[in-house]
């Protein structure tokens, strides 16, 4: 029982440096928001709160350049979307900023970034192995499939749920194993999807509570974001988890003799 309890510890210590980048983008959103900064609007300082904390991670060593790449590759993916669903009116970003685009802050791809980086950190520090992965034609095309539903479900029906459905097919056999403490432990693939979207969700609660976005029931005062999102933070962990795996898997190959 003491040495189960002193891994659970172990492990959440290593969670939370990997969770550095996205505790400080929160940290951000709850200190702009409570405290007015002077000669610039809130959505430009977050941007450059944002783009220090990239530069110091890079700077320090927790992140690689290779990292670095990925993680870029996500703030793009991320405004992408984000300019698509607020064109939409899916949520809204009400505040003014020198740097919105298309009314979205491009503090906000940031926002996708750091899911990105923890992955990144987390499969570093703890190890990750993928056991069973399934083929590469399958996973990208899984992962551009459930991409594309977050726009085209706007003009055809919404396929959250087969795809879901898809993704418990294609990774039934997949697991992953993580090391904590110099022993090494595993979990289906399946079931870390579901805890990592479900407290990404919880964020979503803590980040639309501070401003940082508004969904159109939050315009008059702020509510739990509806349950059902954890739904969209699943599908959005799943293309990330997917895309940093591959990236990941193709350079392993590259740098072997």
């Amino acid at each position: 029982m003491k040495t189960a309890g002193l891994q659970l510890v172990r492990f959440g210590w290593e969670q939370a440096w990997s969770c550095l980048f996205p505790v400080v983008i929160f940290a951000s959103l709850a200190i702009t928001g409570l405290i007015p900064f002077p000669w610039l609007p809130r959505y430009d300082w977050l941007l450059l709160i944002c783009l220090a904390m990239q530069a110091w991670m890079v700077r320090s060593g927790l992140e690689t350049r290779d990292e670095l790449k990925v993680i870029t590759l996500f703030h793009v993916i991320g405004l992408a979307l984000e300019v698509f669903k607020v064109h939409m009116g899916s949520w809204s970003y009400p505040g003014e900023g020198y740097t919105k685009v298309f009314g979205v802050p491009l503090y906000s791809g940031f926002m996708y970034a750091s899911v990105a980086s923890y992955l990144c950190q987390a499969w570093r520090r703890l190890k990750v192995e993928l056991l069973g992965w399934p083929p590469f034609p399958i996973v990208v095309t899984l992962a551009a499939l459930i991409y594309l539903n977050f726009f085209t479900h706007h003009y055809w029906i919404d396929v959250r749920w087969w795809l879901s459905a898809l993704v418990l097919l294609v990774f039934l056999r997949t697991w992953v194993g993580f090391e904590v403490g110099g022993i090494r432990y595993r979990m289906p693939l399946a079931s870390s999807f579901a805890l990592i979207g479900f407290f990404i969700w919880i964020a979503e609660n803590i980040a639309t509570f501070f401003g940082a976005w508004q969904y159109p029931d939050q315009s008059a005062s702020w509510r739990i974001v509806h349950i059902g999102k954890v739904s969209s933070w699943l599908l959005l962990v799943i293309v990330s988890f997917l895309i940093v795996a591959t990236l990941k898997r193709v350079k392993d190959r590259q740098s072997r003799p």
